[in-house]
């Protein structure tokens, strides 16, 4: 069987986590490509959780990627841990 067939398309979603907003891109790892989907601004973090509870429901990924907040040097953000839980 030649590879491309045995390829699995997958839809990946993927968030940057902040405490005022979380940015969420879409993907296909058939096309290998993304794009921005939606930047989630809602005052109360129950609503941002509501939010996405949404958009999980609607695009129903394969998979989820949550973006890792670190300094130039490589060394973790204190936002790593808020992202990590």
């Amino acid at each position: 069987m030649p590879e491309e067939a045995k390829r699995q398309e997958l839809t990946v979603m993927a968030f940057d986590y902040g405490t005022r907003r979380i940015g969420i891109a879409i993907g296909n790892t058939l096309s290998k490509s993304g794009q921005a989907l939606k930047t989630i601004e809602e005052s109360s973090e129950d609503m941002r959780f509501r939010a996405i509870e949404l958009l999980l429901k609607e695009w129903q990924p394969n998979q989820l990627v949550v973006g890792l907040p670190c300094h130039p040097d490589g060394t973790e953000h204190e936002m790593s841990a808020k992202a990590r839980r």
